[in-house]
């Protein structure tokens, strides 16, 4: 069926990658003895902790403010709290008025592009990129610049220079890196930061997975910088640490010049975030701070059985590994995505190729896979290896 008519930036956006690599499932069965291994989408499905459900609970029968509309910018209480960890944390000053609450970090990074490009800008993205920020440029006619990488997956600054145009607007930067899994050093963020301020650009750094990153200390130091806001802009996100998918609560830090413009957009698309979320939000950033340390610990050990898997496995490359990713070179004379399909049906192992991640421009997404870990125990990992290790397509 033809739609009339259809906005012809979304017709030239692509479908959600998850999504696709869903229907590849579509009226498939596993046996008992053999089920699948889904590792193509980053996201806990396990349930939140049972006392941040009780919590929960709690708001939704006995506060009335919890079913009804809220600021705009999100509860007064959580952009302190906010504005309040991230000073101590990042070893700067961050005020509640610089803080704002969105419906999960896509909205996030929608709210903040929305600020910043209009149809026929550029927008800079380091490949292999998030594809829901590709997905949502492509939507509003902004056309995004892909920075590529090197064998180490870092972007290189130099190299972004020179793509910057009169029509550039912004830089994103995803550390520790979906897909890649690289966590980005501090130098390099600082002299992104740097890059950004001389040419007038935004940087952009999405920290959906700070939690987890295998450093300790801070991950940067550009909340340090007294003038930080004057490019700066960082987003978070609340579904990972505490379980809270379904919920959809993010975060953007930014000036607070840049929030009055932000403001417009949430009160348009949301009017509000959701109430419940931010209620749970807020708990779990006062009380969870130990149960979080758990779950990063999980993470580094699931981390650490994937890096050992492909040590041992025979004609794969580790490209990198971090937070919920693996992201892989595989040895087959066949495309990511054939490989993929065909591990569907030979391995019982749903993954996303790297052509979902990099333009058609750059080959080298023919040659890589995304592995998201985090939902696989280490026992599943053992598992996932044995499956990789006998496949063919």
């Amino acid at each position: 069926m033809t739609l009339t008519p259809l906005n012809p930036a979304m017709a030239a956006t692509d479908p959600p990658p998850v999504m696709e690599a869903r229907r590849w499932i579509a009226g498939l069965t596993f046996p008992a003895d053999r089920p699948l291994i889904n590792v193509s989408q980053a996201a806990p499905v396990d349930l939140p902790p049972l006392a941040l459900r009780q919590a929960l609970a709690e708001a939704a029968v006995n506060d009335p403010n919890a079913h009804l509309y809220g600021p705009v910018l999100g509860l007064q209480g959580l952009r302190e709290e906010i504005a309040a960890q991230w000073s101590a944390s990042y070893g700067g000053v961050i005020r509640p008025e610089e803080v704002a609450i969105t419906q999960g970090c896509n909205q996030a990074f929608t709210a903040v592009m929305s600020t910043l490009a209009g149809a026929g800008d550029e927008v800079i993205l380091p490949t292999p990129w998030y594809f829901n920020h590709k997905m949502w440029l492509d939507m509003q006619g902004v056309r995004s610049v892909p920075l590529a990488t090197g064998a180490d997956l870092l972007p290189d600054p130099v190299r972004a220079a020179a793509l910057i145009t009169d029509r550039t607007r912004a830089i994103v930067l995803v550390s520790p890196n979906n897909p890649g899994g690289v966590e980005y050093p501090a130098e390099l963020v600082a002299a992104f930061r740097d890059l950004a301020r001389a040419r007038g650009l935004a940087l952009i750094l999405d920290e959906t997975y700070r939690d987890f990153d295998a450093r300790t200390g801070r991950p940067h130091e550009l909340f340090a910088d007294p003038d930080w806001a004057d490019c700066f802009i960082q987003l978070y996100s609340f579904s990972k640490a505490y379980r809270l998918t379904g919920h959809r609560v993010g975060a953007i830090v930014a000036s607070t010049a840049r929030l009055a413009e932000v403001e417009k957009f949430l009160d348009t698309v949301a009017i509000c975030p959701s109430q419940l979320g931010q209620i749970a939000a807020l708990w779990g950033m006062r009380n969870l701070a130990q149960w979080v340390a758990g779950e990063r610990a999980e993470i580094l050990a699931r981390r650490a059985a994937m890096v050992e898997g492909f040590g041992a496995l025979e004609g794969w490359k580790l490209l990198g590994c971090g937070a919920y990713f693996a992201y892989v070179a595989h040895p087959f004379a066949q495309g990511s995505e054939a490989v993929c399909k065909a591990a569907v049906t030979k391995a019982a192992t749903l993954m996303l190729p790297g052509t979902m991640f990099q333009p058609e421009s750059h080959d080298e997404g023919q040659r890589q896979i995304r592995i998201a870990f985090a939902n696989v125990d280490q026992a599943g990992i053992a598992t996932l290896f044995d499956r990789l290790a006998g496949f063919r397509p």
